[in-house]
């Protein structure tokens, strides 16, 4: 984000404004990220509080990136993969799932509510379920509010 660029917000009923969440998604090149396409050609209406990285397995996502998407202000952070033994390489999503585990219990040490870091298996032909899935996450992140590092809480 540009220093100029000012934050998007949302109006409520109570009048009160907040900032729109800021939701980072690492697809996977072979599964997940064909199901987003799959999702944006099918004109599948979903929120626009996300932008998606793609990976060559979420086996790469680094927990560095994570906690670094975090730092940067991510209101949330949701890694998808392909199914448990549908993984292009092999084991890929075995490993992301004992990561994404661990991940939820150190970023509870830092005082972000877990659910702020969610994993997610999507196919290419779930274009469906990857609607679904930003849907629910954007919904669960907006009950959170903004996260702690937005807020200077941290």
């Amino acid at each position: 984000m540009s220093s100029e660029a000012q934050p998007q917000t949302t109006a409520h009923a109570t009048g009160v404004k907040e900032p729109d969440p800021k939701i980072l998604v690492f697809c996977c090149n072979w599964c997940s990220y064909a199901g987003a396409d799959l999702a944006g050609v099918s004109r599948l209406q979903m929120p626009p509080y996300f932008r998606t990285i793609r990976v060559m397995c979420s086996a790469r996502v680094d927990p560095e990136f994570v906690l670094r998407a975090f730092q940067r202000g991510a209101d949330g952070v949701l890694v998808a993969g392909c199914h448990p033994a549908d993984c292009h390489y092999i084991g890929g999503n075995y490993r992301t799932r004992r990561r994404i585990a661990l991940l939820k219990m150190l970023i509870q040490q830092f005082g972000f509510d877990p659910d702020r870091l969610r994993l997610e298996w999507v196919s290419a032909g779930e274009g469906e379920k990857f609607q679904k899935t930003i849907i629910e996450f954007t919904n669960t992140i907006k009950e959170l509010g903004p996260s702690p590092m937005a807020r200077g809480d941290e």
